[in-house]
């Protein structure tokens, strides 16, 4: 085994900073010894690991399958090594969530405060991403997603009770199309119709009447996949939009986007973090579990951070 990790620290450096530069910076060395490190790396294996240029770094085919491959790896040595604050009574290390974007941009300041405070060992990385992430294949310690997204072999931990949405038009838009008063209206209405990141298909609007669940296919010429770009073009007085109550409170408040068929619209499920079983026992994990607990005991009492009225998706859409 002498040898067989040589370079491979210096290359996951120059792969995750896309520059030997900063690589070089963050492990202590010259650029020039860096350099060297890799092309010593790449004489051994016999591939070529990056493609230089005068401006930018980037992976090889052969070099992005090994980082790939090795990432994981990685972040099973550094939860090993961070599971070594149980021996110190600290959770420490780097913990890395993905969430929503809408959803996680109102859920994570108030969670990402409270860890700074309790654990300040303990750093955070947040990706917001729409799409449903593998958390393990991608190296995530947990994600924030709506309950019913969520795989079953998960260990789920409840965050909001049910979401809120609304669909709303700019005051524009309803003077010059008319304010729908039943379902079937939207009909002869114009949607900003969002595409679900993870199916791929074009969310068609659920509603209810009198306890019964309905679908609606309303009609539209802009289909996008992203919450905030659906929220701007109903300002613009675009169409009608089917959206999360957090995504529109400001607007709704200033008069410049109304809710209509609100007795139709029915709540959809609460938020949960959510994590692979096995790492439940790593302090990091049981430090933002206890986090969570506390802060959503605050949230339903009506303490510090309370909530918006809240409708949101596992990731941008709406769905069940």
């Amino acid at each position: 085994m002498d040898g067989t990790f040589d370079g491979l620290p210096a290359f996951l450096a120059v792969a995750n900073h896309k520059s030997f530069t900063a690589a070089a910076a963050g492990m202590g060395v010259s650029p020039t010894a860096m350099s060297q490190k890799i092309k010593l790396l790449e004489q051994r294996l016999g591939v070529v690991l990056f493609q230089r240029t005068t401006r930018r770094v980037s992976l090889t085919e052969a070099g992005a399958n090994l980082f790939a491959r090795l990432k994981p790896a990685l972040t099973e040595v550094e939860d090993a090594l961070a599971a070594l604050g149980d021996y110190r009574g600290r959770p420490s290390g780097r913990l890395r969530i993905t969430a929503p974007r809408t959803s996680g941009a109102w859920l994570l300041p108030p969670l990402v405060t409270r860890m700074g405070e309790q654990y300040p060992e303990l750093s955070v990385e947040i990706c917001l991403d729409d799409a449903f992430i593998d958390l393990v294949a991608s190296g995530f310690d947990a994600g924030i997603r709506l309950g019913d997204a969520i795989e079953k072999d998960m260990v789920r931990v409840p965050m909001t009770k049910q979401s809120a949405w609304s669909i709303v038009g700019a005051p524009s838009y309803l003077a010059r199309a008319g304010r729908p008063r039943k379902p079937e209206e939207l009909l002869r209405h114009h949607a900003i119709r969002q595409r679900m990141i993870t199916t791929g298909v074009v969310y068609r609007w659920e509603l209810e009447r009198q306890g019964k669940p309905m679908t609606i296919d309303v009609p539209g010429t802009v289909v996008v996949n992203d919450i905030g770009l659906m929220v701007a073009l109903a300002l613009e007085g675009a169409g009608l939009a089917y959206v999360p109550d957090e995504a529109i409170a400001d607007a709704v408040a200033e008069g410049r986007l109304e809710r209509v068929l609100e007795p139709f619209v029915t709540p959809g499920p609460g938020f949960c973090l959510y994590f692979p079983a096995r790492m439940q026992e790593q302090p990091k994990l049981k430090a933002l579990v206890e986090t969570v607990k506390r802060m959503r005991d605050d949230l339903l009492a009506g303490v510090r951070g309370a909530t918006p009225k809240t409708k949101t998706t596992s990731g941008a859409s709406r769905s069940k």
